[in-house]
Formats: C-alpha cells, structure tokens, sequence
C-alpha cells in the first residue's frame, strides 16, 4: 500500500494492551504497515511520561518535543511507538547542512518529451505534510535558526504550510504528526558539550505544545536492556560484570553533572563496552577501547578512581603522557 494513498487511522489501539502503561487512553493506528513504517523492536522499554506524550501527540495532533541527554533513545523512542501504530514514519537530521532549499524545495532540470525543462521539486516538508506522515526533526537544536523559521506557522495546530516561492499553501493531511528531538531545547551550547547547537528562537519554542524530558534509565532497567542486547552476558558472572558496568556509567553521569568531567557514560556506550567485552576479554581494555580513548586524557585520572570504585582495580597505573603501558601498546594483561 502506497503512503500517499492512505487516510486516516482505521483502527483504535489500547495503551494498557500494548505498552504496559495504567492508561485508558485510546489511540488511533493502522491495521496495515508500509514501507516508511520503523520495524518493531520487541526488546525495547518505553518510559512510561514520554510513551503518554508521544502517543498523545498522535491521537490528538499535540506538536511533541522531545528532550534529553545524548544516548538516552529520543528518537528511537518516537520511532518505536510509531511501529506499534503502524504509523509511517520520516526522520530527518537538521545538521548544519540542512537548508532552506531542502526542506522547501527548489526549482530542477528534468526531462520532458526529450527536451530539457525547468520543475519544481518539492522538498522535505511539503511531501511530508501532505502524507500520513508522523515527521521527525532530529537533533532539532541543531539546525540552522534562520532556516528553522520556515516550520513556524506548521507548528500551531492547525497551521499550514506556505510555499511562497510556488504561492502556494499547503493543509495539512488529517493525519500528518510532527515530533522533534533535541539535547538542550534550544538553549544553545551553555555546558560546551553539544556542539553545533544553536540558540532557538523562544516564540518558535513556545509553539511546541508537548515537551518531554528522557531521562537516563534506573540502574536495574539500564543493566536489564544490556542484557537483553547482549544475550551471551545473561549469566550470574554476566549479570555481576553488567551491573558494575551501569554502576560506573552513573558515577560518570554525576561526576559530569558536578563538573569534573566533559564525557560521560551514555546507555548506549554501556551496551557497546558490553559487546566489545566479547573479542576483547579484559574488561579494562574493552572500557578503554570503548570509552576511556574519547576522553580528554587530563580527566583519565577521573575515570581511574571511579572505575576503581565498581571493579576494585586500577584502570591506569600512571598518566598515559608518560606510561607508555597504558597508551595503547599493550596486550590487555595490564590496562
């Protein structure tokens, strides 16, 4: 089934039947996927508040804004709940590069009973809006402000979208959603640890209706998702070694919070350090490998005293500007 030709949701799902979530809550979807629907991750866990908002931003057409510290799953989360809708999604990266152009439209050569002519070819959003479409803006504080202005009017509820260079407006399709993520709600870089954001227009921010934050995981949850991406650690000494692995993230995310460091431990460098443990068999190399070499190197010290606290060994002996066995050359008996 083509996208373009699908209406509006033909069924009602329950939320306390498919999420788990001691709702009443009623949502419409899709009995029939297509092609731009997200596959259903059967292993993922919803947090239930952001779960509510997402899915009242599809039943009721709420203008939802995610955000979160990195690695917390924003995106995936919207994605996810989208599969179980079976509602086709689109996500779209606002990196630097993004323009005006691109979301819009612009003018292409294209060919014609065999000549050469000049059509307009409609960007990102006019095809999105016109479509069952639940639209994404990913890292949402990181695209260009100026250009952020063309989604303004689209945000209100009812708001349509104006393609002044074709003088044309656009209504929305009926079942035509949009989300965003971002890491800092378009507060800009103030901690100097997501660069490339931008500091957004507050009256464009006003406009979100919804605004959910994604929080990092209890600790019990984070080491039960670690288990579940990686099966062959779902073992009592398995278990064991996950659950100082999230231990030590945690002393990472508040020593960031306090400021000792700039990195920190998101879940998804837990589940990487987990997969990595399995072709490098020293932990302390794998954390090394999968962690420890993205930090400033004046932090290591940082990082030693913490990995000592949850696995009750040194992680380095001396500073790797001086210790030659510790900058990499080694076997991994010594980490």
């Amino acid at each position: 089934m083509e996208t373009e030709m699908m209406g509006i949701p033909d069924i009602e799902v329950c939320v306390r039947d498919m999420f788990g979530i001691d709702s009443d809550l009623r949502v419409p979807a899709y009995s029939t996927p297509t092609e731009f629907v997200p596959d259903i991750d059967p292993k993922y866990v919803f947090n239930p508040e952001v779960t509510l908002a997402i899915l009242a931003g599809f039943s009721h057409n709420r203008r939802t804004l995610v955000q979160g510290m990195h690695g917390t799953g924003k995106s995936t989360h919207i994605e996810q709940v989208a599969a179980r809708l079976n509602w086709p999604c689109l996500r779209i990266n606002l990196d630097g590069h993004i323009s005006r152009l691109d979301l819009v439209g612009k003018d292409t050569l294209v060919l014609r009973d065999g000549k050469q002519v000049t059509e307009f070819q409609d960007g990102l959003l006019p095809w999105s809006v016109t479509r069952p479409i639940a639209l994404v803006l990913d890292e949402y504080d990181a695209g260009r402000p100026d250009v952020m202005f063309v989604i303004q009017r689209l945000l209100e509820k009812e708001g349509k979208l104006t393609l002044s260079d074709k003088n044309r407006v656009l209504t929305p399709h009926a079942a035509f959603r949009l989300f965003a993520t971002a890491n800092t709600v378009g507060l800009g870089n103030l901690q100097g640890l997501y660069h490339g954001t931008h500091a957004l227009n507050h009256a464009q921010i006003d406009r979100w209706n919804l605004v959910v934050t994604l929080n990092y995981l209890a600790p019990e949850r984070e080491a039960a998702i670690v288990l579940s991406r990686v099966p062959t650690k779902n073992t009592e000494q398995g278990q064991r070694l996950v659950s100082q692995m999230v231990a030590l993230a945690n002393l990472t995310r508040r020593a960031f919070a306090n400021g000792d460091t700039s990195t920190l431990m998101s879940p998804r460098t837990v589940i990487m350090w987990a997969e990595n443990h399995q072709l490098f068999p020293d932990v302390r190399l794998a954390f090394r490998l999968t962690f420890l070499n993205k930090c400033d190197e004046s932090e290591w010290p940082v990082f030693n005293e913490l990995y000592q606290r949850c696995f009750d060994e040194e992680l380095i002996v001396q500073s790797p500007l001086f210790d030659s066995q510790s900058s990499g050359t080694d076997t991994g008996t010594r980490a």
